[in-house]
């Protein structure tokens, strides 16, 4: 399992720049930079009025990953031992991406 810190705070899932979810995926699969990835699991908080109340945030997840040109995918896996994933203010996943992609 993959250590997750996610600063997309606006983020229905986000909790303490965790996420709530046991598993997340990050889609890019013709990346090669950085900002053509992004985390299709991004679900916006719409005016922050959704707190996680009944979900504890993950320190670690599954990460599925599109991001086949990324040296870390391994059979659409991630394998980095921390990734981060990089948007706050987002308001749709395309404005997200994994920060730690990194082409082969």
């Amino acid at each position: 399992m993959t250590k997750l810190e996610c600063n997309v705070t606006n983020c229905l899932h986000n909790a303490e720049n965790r996420c709530c979810k046991q598993a997340i995926i990050v889609d890019g699969s013709g990346a090669r930079e950085t900002y053509e990835t992004c985390c299709g699991s991004f679900d916006r908080n719409s005016e922050g009025s959704f707190k996680n109340l009944f979900k504890t945030p993950e320190s670690r997840l599954e990460v599925d990953c599109e991001a086949v040109n990324c040296v870390y995918n391994r059979e659409r896996r991630c394998e980095a031992e921390r990734i981060g994933i990089a948007g706050d203010g987002a308001s749709e996943a395309e404005q997200t991406e994994c920060a730690t992609f990194l082409m082969r």
